[in-house]
């Protein structure tokens, strides 16, 4: 899938530049390389901010890479903000208000012909990654998780896989939403299906490991050219995220290592040191407006503090603008729900722009907390997280974070079924961290604050 990824971005960056010489030549009736020529410089500068604002807005997610409904918003939105830092750069930008260059006229000719490009481009590469072969897989064995991936794997079919059988033993006869795959109750001739299908990869939850029969079955396959791979280790490669039901504390000996991260971990504090301090600096002006409108809209005081976990299960202290009413928790903690009556009107908007987290840089800049990382846990539900939530406490191994994978790829918790998915999102973070993991989750928070998809 990161070649898909690269692919897409190098087809972009080729319809960038041909979206320009094609401009050019309409403007002035015809190709001249000279005006081509003095137009490269100040176009490449806005082709690397339209190519981050694309990542933001995930035009570059396997997951998205489809022209449905999705796909189109998606761009429509980057295609705006790129136009506007674009009229921004050329207008206000020393040095590149040049009199051969026209931004007005040139920069809206490039960006008509390069929608029509990009997307004649996007509709080949979908059609290519359609048409390609796919390698064909095989589930055996039946828990939520391999129904879950299995549901993935058939949904995601420009991802490279195809599902074509699912063996298990219990379950329902037949799997919702996975219409066209051959369902097999049991394991009979298991072998014969696989080699008869074609099968290329068979994925293998846990419970047939206990199975000498199914193993001996399994191995004998080798020769065949089926690859056996473990669930907990294809779902990862292809949800991101780790299934704790299916896997004990030997994963952690096996996949959990500190020392690899040394460098990286010392890089990451300067690195949230640094951009804290701009943060907070940048965004001073803004706390005094805040706190201004906190005041008129309830009565209280403008900040807050509470008590959270952070790493090796340590107890820190977090500051936010108050985004609830006075004495909201007076009859004891509760979790905030998506409609919380609650939450003041000005406290809404800080909620979903997420500038009530403003003064937690303070927090990061001590190096308390991070800018990527799993989010800090309430003392008063984290024990009994502990109890309910496998691996729960293994999220402290790392310092909490302002944001993190799992904020962006779950979002809103409300439920313990959304803690399950929070704690399997923050252990393949923990597990595969790095920088450009987490210059990605940043990015995409910007995303999220975007488009007000806030708590």
């Amino acid at each position: 899938m990161k070649v898909k990824k690269l692919i897409l971005i190098l087809g972009d960056i080729v319809m960038m530049y041909l979206a320009l010489g094609l401009a050019l030549a309409l403007r002035y009736k015809g190709f001249d390389f000279g005006i081509f020529e003095n137009h490269i410089v100040p176009f490449s500068i806005i082709y690397l901010i339209w190519i981050i604002v694309f990542y933001i807005h995930n035009l570059y997610d396997i997951d998205l890479a489809k022209n449905n409904i999705d796909f189109s918003s998606a761009l429509i939105r980057a295609i705006l903000v790129s136009a506007l830092i674009s009229l921004a750069f050329f207008y206000l930008v020393p040095g590149f208000v040049v009199s051969d260059i026209t931004p007005k006229t040139n920069l809206f000719l490039d960006i008509i012909v390069f929608v029509i490009l990009f997307y004649a481009w996007r509709s080949l590469f979908n059609f290519l990654v359609g048409s390609s072969k796919k390698i064909n897989v095989a589930i055996v064995g039946y828990n939520p998780q391999a129904v879950e991936l299995a549901k993935e794997i058939f949904k995601n079919p420009q991802k490279g896989y195809r599902l074509k059988v699912f063996f298990k033993n219990v379950g329902p006869d037949q799997i919702e939403g996975l219409e066209g795959v051959k369902i097999k109750n049991g394991f009979k001739n298991l072998k014969e299906i696989l080699i008869e299908e074609k099968i290329e990869i068979a994925v293998i939850a846990p419970e047939i490991n206990r199975s000498i029969e199914l193993i001996e079955t399994l191995f004998e396959c080798i020769r065949h050219k089926i690859d056996v791979v473990n669930l907990p280790v294809f779902y990862e490669k292809f949800i991101k995220k780790i299934p704790i039901s299916t896997i004990n504390r030997v994963w952690f000996l096996e996949n959990i290592s500190q020392r690899p991260k040394f460098s990286y971990e010392k890089f990451k504090r300067f690195f949230d040191f640094v951009l804290g301090l701009i943060f907070l600096v940048v965004t001073i002006p803004v706390w005094l407006i805040i706190a201004i409108l906190i005041k008129i809209d309830s009565p209280g005081p403008v900040f807050y503090t509470q008590k959270r976990i952070g790493k090796g299960g340590e107890e820190i202290s977090i500051i936010k603008f108050r985004s609830m009413i006075k004495n909201a928790e007076a009859n004891g903690a509760v979790r905030a729900e998506k409609k919380d009556k609650r939450i003041t009107g000005v406290g809404r908007f800080l909620r979903r722009s997420r500038l009530d987290e403003l003064p937690q840089f303070l927090n990061v800049i001590k190096g308390k907390m991070s800018l990527v990382g799993p989010r800090a846990e309430r003392g008063e539900f984290h024990e009994k997280l502990q109890e309910e939530v496998p691996f729960f406490q293994e999220r402290y191994l790392i310092k909490p974070g302002l944001t993190g994978w799992a904020q962006i790829k779950h979002g809103y918790i409300s439920s313990l079924e959304d803690d399950f998915e929070r704690v399997q999102y923050d252990l393949y973070y923990i597990k595969n961290r790095s920088f450009l993991l987490d210059l990605g989750i940043i990015l995409k928070t910007i995303n999220i604050v975007l488009r007000g998809g806030g708590r």
